[in-house]
């Protein structure tokens, strides 16, 4: 009989240093899909647009951890956080820094969906924008309440979206 190991942040810092594209979700390290090109297309446009849009009212990280609790620190495709980047200097963003927090999805869109999702809204990330590759929809979720995201918006590659932390910025996301 094969016994599971569930790490903490801390454990699975120091095991898996230096390990390319692996995240601690509940417990458990998971491997990420390997990044093709729509889904790196995707992430560096909008890492510019949010970038351009919002200047210097908000930092944009691409691709870095975020210490979710003591046992979740995901790498989420980009997040928007509060500033300024020396209030990073001696830790990791947590969810209380997070205005937005965006996850590109084609091969992983199920596992985003049913377990980073929940995650994140227990978390109480107020933001969650799906770039759904498969269906080329942005998934908005807002308002996290018991688990969940109480709004839900599917936006079409033509309407751009306006972050919740920032209403009078859009960003084209198509």
């Amino acid at each position: 009989m094969a016994t599971r190991y569930r790490f903490t942040v801390e454990a699975f810092e120091k095991a898996f240093q230096g390990v390319p594209r692996v995240e601690l979700l509940k417990g458990e390290v998971y491997q990420m899909s390997p990044t093709g090109p729509r889904h790196f297309v995707t992430v560096v446009r909008l890492d510019k647009r949010l970038q351009e849009a919002l200047g210097e009212r908000a930092l944009v990280a691409v691709q870095s951890p975020l210490r979710l609790s003591q046992d979740s620190e995901p790498e989420p495709d980009l997040m928007v956080l509060k500033p300024p980047l020396e209030r990073y200097a001696e830790r990791l963003p947590t969810p209380e820094d997070v205005l937005l927090l965006v996850e590109v999805a084609d091969t992983s869109l199920e596992h985003d969906r049913e377990v980073k999702l929940p995650l994140y809204a227990e978390a109480g990330i107020p933001e969650v924008w799906l770039v759904n590759l498969k269906e080329n929809l942005l998934e908005v979720h807002r308002h996290p309440r018991e688990g969940r995201y109480r709004e839900i918006l599917l936006l079409s590659p033509e309407e751009a979206a306006r972050p919740l932390a920032f209403p009078e910025v859009e960003v084209a996301w198509g």
